[in-house]
């Protein structure tokens, strides 16, 4: 057997993959014979190579042909011809005699037929194969077959990249790698492998780490996974040498059965596997082996609701069989595995339980590769030095989205391992912020709960050569980095940088210098693979752990090890990751750690805006906002005092989940969003400016006594009503009563048709009962002129940044936009002294708000926040002070 990386041995023809090749050749010739004009040259070419291929696997199948008779070499046209002219003489009288070649060829059929039926009766009736022996000893090997073709070592390039893994995604979930899939899970190494979907290719195929060839068919893969893999894959191909020839045996049996049918196949297992299964559990030994997989996989990999239901009609309900079938079709593994092969596509998923309802899939996201019920575990990995943004809340909603769709959990960990920047109202204040966008957790955490256990494995990577301390100066160090050069320390022996190590960690001034660097790369093309620092010393006080450590991991340590301790099964970055994968996933291979999932999106940045922290800090401190919460703040606080709908903030942040593009966004696709959800329950008011307003007396109306009802929702007659003050006296927007004519007919919305009687020396008009609403020029806002109304004050506000996206060397500083909030003071219907902090209407005519501030008295006004609609103006006239946005 050869290493890792040199010629793989010679491997024996996969009778599934050719198989599956001549079916897609039999295709292929009929669509070229169907064509309007037949390519008779590609015809020829197609039907020379089924030939050859049927030939191959009667050669490779003891002389058996795909049909499951014995293989005759076609005859030739000439030959064909005799045989119909010796027929047709027969027929006619001519020839009575049966020729000595026939005779002799009948006489071998029913010699066959009778020895078939001999080998049936002794091992069962329908049985496919001799089953192996239920003693789960190795039966005597059958002697080789002279003349058998079998396939030659790869001496090409494959197409396929290391690690790839490749299979059509249009064919039968047998024909997919289920078993290799299954072996890679068990193995703890299936995030080394990448699918990859190809509706060209008959087989599967997986690309050979030396990148010098492939490996071709399920089982050939498999084996070679668990081999790879053997430190922890090794019991899978059995333990010793005499199991991995019982293991072998009995996945050579499963091969042989794929020829038959379902039903026959289902028999023949059952038959073979109940005397054994009765004092057993697993099909060889003690444990789970590739042998039950493989089994497991010739009854169709029945682990979905309706291949289960399926095999189970035709096993008997009591039967050792059906439980081993019952027990494998529940192995998480196998789960998995079946998740993995259907979802190759990106387009369907497994669906494994009656009864089990699973939420559609939200527009924009994408299935969670692997995922399956009651098994996910995602994660939101906030550093307590600040507060949350935009581009946080997308993060930790897809994480929470992935969590609750597959009724898993999600786990808040703060990451509290850099004291210098963390403080506990930070921790506070992300744990509220994620309240205010619906966000609760199933448990917070600390990074800062595994330091010990951190420390432990630094420890133990410096033992094993994995890992040395290092005291080059940070700019030289980045020098040697970029230039690939190794720093003079990398082979200094484990006793020395342990000793280092501990210095480092007792916070002497003689220990500041030291670091401890991983040994994985320096001369790799990805930098983060170039010896990255993964221990520093820091004496300031912990928020948490006080004085007790004087020296911390870095993230790229410690998240992956402890995303692997928590039981992470997915964990969701940015793509500006990308390139630390690999450094996540050497360092939870080095430490022998259960691997984490990685699945990526992109980063969201919006135009006209600042995210960096610095950068907001700087707003904050030179008093440019109000605080953390300033509504023209991208912060989770900032955008929620402007008005944004959970529910709306979610399905946005969703719609982009799946994209791993990055765009700069415009705030406008976010309000139009946030606007549908709003529309459904904003109740209506009406306000009139304070001072550019104009009166309209209305001649036949009472003295402001009166009342009507009108919907606080006219869509939506459920929210209920209000009374509205009418009178003799109203107040009307300054910029509707423009141009308006004695006998125009105007609408007072909710009241009724008013006719303009005069318009020089003060606007009058009288009601018209019975006007024709829809026939008016012009419907305006009103209020009665009443007492009880009373002052509100509208806030508007505008982007920080007047440039739509600043590049690496721009000065921020330099394109602050001086002019970002206005107010404008109103008067306003009675009914919104009502009102409560956060609650959000809509001024008819104006536009949404969100109330920031209650009514208290007329020193106190009630304070209301504008709510950007997504559109570049405003419907009416009323446009506000600054840009409708």
């Amino acid at each position: 057997m050869s290493s890792e990386g040199n010629a793989i041995a010679t491997p024996a023809v996969d009778l599934e993959a050719l198989r599956s090749r001549i079916d897609q050749l039999g295709e292929t010739i009929k669509s070229l014979k169907s064509s309007s004009e037949p390519d008779k040259d590609a015809i020829a070419s197609a039907v020379a190579d089924l030939l050859d291929a049927k030939r191959t696997f009667a050669a490779n199948n003891g002389g058996i042909g795909v049909d499951g008779n014995k293989w005759e070499e076609p005859m030739s046209k000439k030959d064909k011809k005799k045989a119909e002219k010796a027929s047709k003489a027969k027929s006619d009288g001519v020839d009575n005699q049966v020729s000595e070649a026939n005779a002799a060829k009948k006489a071998a059929k029913k010699a066959e037929a009778k020895a078939k039926k001999a080998s049936a009766k002794e091992g069962g009736e329908n049985a496919a194969v001799a089953a192996p022996s239920s003693s789960n000893k190795p039966s005597k090997p059958a002697s080789s077959t002279p003349g058998t073709l079998t396939t030659r070592p790869a001496t090409t390039k494959s197409k396929l990249l290391p690690n790839q893994i490749s299979f059509n995604p249009n064919v039968s979930i047998t024909d997919r790698p289920v078993v290799a899939l299954t072996i890679a899970v068990l193995t703890n190494s299936i995030v080394d492998y990448e699918l990859i979907s190809d509706h060209t290719r008959l087989g599967c195929s997986l690309g050979l780490p030396s990148g010098n060839g492939e490996v071709s068919g399920d089982l050939a893969i498999a084996r070679f996974i668990a081999k790879r893999h053997s430190s922890s894959g090794g019991s899978f191909i059995g333990g010793n040498d005499e199991e991995v020839a019982i293991v072998d045996q009995w996945v050579d049996y499963a091969l042989s059965l794929n020829k038959f049918g379902l039903a026959r196949r289902v028999l023949a297992v059952q038959r073979t596997l109940d005397p054994l299964l009765l004092t057993a559990t697993f099909v060889v030994g003690y444990s789970l082996t590739l042998a039950d997989v493989a089994l497991f996989a010739s009854l169709g990999f029945p682990c979905t609701k309706e291949s289960k239901a399926e095999v189970a009609s035709l096993l008997s309900p009591d039967s050792p069989t059906m439980r081993w079938v019952e027990m494998m079709a529940l192995h998480p593994a196998v789960r998995e595995a079946a998740q993995l092969a259907i979802g190759i596509a990106k387009n369907d998923e497994a669906e494994f339980e009656n009864g089990v309802v699973v939420d559609e899939l939200v527009s924009g996201m994408s299935y969670l590769e692997g995922g399956t019920l009651g098994k996910v575990v995602t994660r939101f990995p906030p550093e307590p030095s600040g507060y949350l943004h935009v581009g946080h809340a997308k993060a930790v909603l897809l994480n929470d989205y992935y969590a609750r769709r597959y009724k898993g959990r999600l786990i808040v960990r703060f990451d509290d391992t850099n004291p210098s920047k963390e403080k506990d109202e930070f921790q506070t204040s992300i744990i509220e912020d994620l309240a205010k966008i619906g966000v609760r957790p199933d448990v917070v955490t600390f990074t800062s709960d595994y330091f010990e256990t951190i420390r432990n494995y630094a420890i133990w990577m410096i033992e094993n050569g994995l890992a040395y301390m290092d005291d080059t100066p940070q700019e030289v160090m980045q020098k040697e980095r970029m230039d690939r050069v190794n720093s003079k320390h990398r082979d200094d022996p484990p006793s020395e940088a342990l000793e280092k190590f501990h210095l480092m960690c007792s916070g002497k001034e003689e220990g500041k210098p030291w670091c401890l660097r991983a040994k994985i790369d320096m001369s790799s093309d990805n930098g983060t693979l170039r010896d990255p620092v993964l221990y520093r010393q820091n004496t300031t006080p912990h928020h948490r752990s006080g004085t007790k450590y004087k020296a911390y991991p870095t993230y790229d340590l410690a998240c992956p090890i402890v995303d692997s301790i928590e039981g992470v099964t997915h964990a969701l970055r940015t793509t500006e990751y990308d390139d630390r994968n690999a450094q996540f996933f050497w360092i939870q291979r080095a430490l022998g750690l259960r691997r984490v999932r990685i699945q990526t999106f992109a980063r969201m940045n919006f135009m006209y805006t600042v995210m960096s922290k610095r950068k907001l800090t700087w707003f904050v401190e030179t008093g440019r906002v109000t605080g953390w919460d300033d509504p023209r703040f991208p912060t989770v606080r900032g955008v929620s005092r402007r008005g944004i709908d959970v529910d709306a903030l979610k399905r946005f942040m969703c719609s982009q989940g799946a994209s791993r593009r990055v765009v700069n966004m415009e705030w406008s696709k976010f309000w139009a969003e946030n606007k549908k959800e709003i529309d459904k329950y904003a109740k209506r008011f009406m306000a009139i400016d304070k001072v550019d307003h104009v009166a309209l007396t209305i001649k036949n109306a009472n003295d402001g006594t009166n009342f009507l009802s009108t919907d606080y929702l006219p869509k939506d007659p459920s929210f209920g009503k209000r009374l509205v003050r009418i009178g003799k006296r109203v107040l009307l927007e300054k910029v509707d009563t423009d141009g308006m004519e004695v006998g125009e007919n105007i609408v007072l919305t909710r009241w009724g048709v008013i006719q303009i009687t005069q318009v020089e020396g003060g606007l009058e008009g009288i009601f018209v009962p019975d006007g024709d609403v829809k026939a008016a020029k012009r419907k305006v806002s009103w209020l009665a002129d009443v007492p009880e109304n009373i002052s509100v004050v509208l806030s508007e506000f505008d982007n920080l940044i007047s440039k739509e996206k600043l590049e690496e060397d721009d000065k921020f500083e330099d394109y602050i936009n001086p002019d970002t909030q206005a107010e404008t003071e109103v008067i306003g219907d009675v009914g919104l002294k009502t009102l409560k902090e956060n609650d959000i209407i809509q001024l008819e005519r104006r536009g949404f708000y969100r109330v920031d501030r209650a009514y208290v008295n007329e020193g106190k006004p009630l304070i209301l926040f504008m709510i950007p609609d997504g559109k570049k103006k405003a419907m009416s006239g009323l446009d506000g002070k600054l840009a409708h946005r």
